[in-house]
């Protein structure tokens, strides 16, 4: 009898240790506890290494690029929180969903919402660089962005597959980003040789944007030939009408950060660049005042659906002629 018991003691065990590491598609579960290390930028803009737990269930999204790539993925229903007042309008599901914590805006976390919604991981952007340290407190911090010198192209490509790398997501990654290359060589050809203006519309003026600022992917990617490259300012130079004129482009870009951002009362860019001016261009006179996709370039920059956007707004100008 004693053995018959130690026997089905030991069934019992076996049995018990089978039920904690249940299999899927013939693989175990992945432990809870695992990590993985990736290298990502800190408040000081270093590269360091952080471990984040694999597979994260729980993810604070403070970076519209990285909710834009989770989105592609089918992984939006593992985000517990994220700036409401930002809306994409691919996104705006996010921003409706009451099961979403609102972590207050891109440039301010709501620290005690975002310590609520307990993370696994948090993501953010340059406009949180500052409070890296202080957000590293309450989760492990990936942030992410886009090197003009390196290009938006391959800075999409290579953060979509270190993000898809937690997620074991990097062929469906790489599969989405592989069309982007011959899109962007089409471009290339169509503005070899032209001339471009680009710039930003903010409180009824025009900045111009040189190479290293905001839109770099239509001079450094695409090929226009800037002609107020000069720009070191992420918001661009304040210009004057009479300096499109004087430069008289064959193309002007124009980005509609009032809109982008929602701001009451503001001006849209169409009021701004719809004067007597502005009209003389050759830009003007060919039908190549472009006005980009606002909230794409301004506050989604980095993702997977906002390349493919930001490559739309281009091509219908360039190769719809």
């Amino acid at each position: 009898m004693k053995k018959i018991t130690i026997f089905l003691l030991a069934a019992l065990l076996t049995l018990t240790g089978c039920a904690s590491k249940p299999e899927k598609d013939g693989q175990p579960e992945q432990k809870p506890n695992e990590t993985m290390t990736l290298t990502t930028l800190n408040g000081s803009q270093e590269m360091i290494s952080v471990e984040v737990p694999v597979d994260p269930q729980r993810i604070a999204v403070l970076d519209m690029a990285v909710l834009d790539m989770l989105d592609n993925w089918d992984l939006g229903d593992r985000v517990v929180g994220m700036p409401k007042s930002s809306t994409v309008d691919y996104l705006k599901a996010y921003n409706e969903n009451e099961a979403i914590a609102n972590l207050g805006t891109l440039k301010e976390v709501n620290m005690e919402a975002l310590m609520a919604s307990e993370p696994d991981v948090i993501f953010i952007s340059g406009r949180l660089s500052a409070q890296y340290e202080a957000l590293s407190k309450i989760a492990p911090v990936i942030y992410l962005s886009t090197d003009a010198q390196l290009g938006v192209v391959e800075s999409v490509k290579q953060n979509a597959m270190k993000v898809a790398s937690l997620f074991d997501m990097e062929e469906k990654a790489a599969e989405q980003l592989q069309h982007f290359d011959s899109r962007v060589e089409a471009l290339r050809q169509a503005a070899q040789g032209k001339t471009a203006v680009i710039g930003m519309v903010t409180s009824s003026n025009f900045n111009t944007l040189g190479n290293g600022s905001r839109c770099s992917l239509i001079g450094n990617e695409i090929g226009f030939i800037n002609l107020a490259d000069d720009v070191d300012s992420t918001h661009g130079n304040e210009s004057s009408m009479e300096l499109l004129v004087k430069l008289n482009p064959e193309y002007i870009f124009v980005l509609d950060r009032d809109s982008a951002i929602n701001t009451e009362g503001a001006k849209l860019a169409q009021e701004v660049m719809n004067n007597e001016l502005t009209a003389k261009t050759l830009a003007a006179q060919q039908g190549h005042i472009v006005y980009l996709t606002p909230t794409v370039w301004y506050l989604a920059e980095g993702g997977i659906t906002a390349l493919d956007v930001m490559l739309q707004d281009l091509e219908a100008v360039l190769l719809s002629e």
